[in-house]
């Protein structure tokens, strides 16, 4: 979990850089395939944002020993954690891996 943690973290700090630098990225779909795209990043976007504070709590439990209060955490952060992470994948497959070449 801690390596999921500095994993996410150095993810987060890489893409936080590049759209500082890029700016946004505009989705090159219409039609259904556009839908399908922002109702998938709808939800990740915004679940991705109120997700680290209960992630920051989660993990410090851990470190600090208080595993009844992070089990209670984490049986709530895990799976919103994880849809956020398997959203993000399926935002990126749709604005990347499906584009034209």
């Amino acid at each position: 979990m801690v390596l999921a943690f500095l994993v996410s973290t150095v993810f987060l700090g890489s893409y936080l850089e590049y759209h500082a630098r890029v700016g946004s990225v505009a989705f090159w779909g219409t039609g259904w395939l556009r839908a399908l795209y922002l109702a998938v990043l709808l939800p990740h976007t915004v679940a991705a944002a109120l997700m680290l504070p209960p992630i920051l709590v989660t993990f410090a439990l851990a470190l600090r020993g208080r595993f009844e209060r992070h089990k209670a955490w984490a049986r709530w952060t895990l799976p919103l954690w994880l849809w956020v992470s398997v959203s993000g994948v399926i935002v990126w497959f749709l604005n990347h891996g499906l584009r034209p070449a």
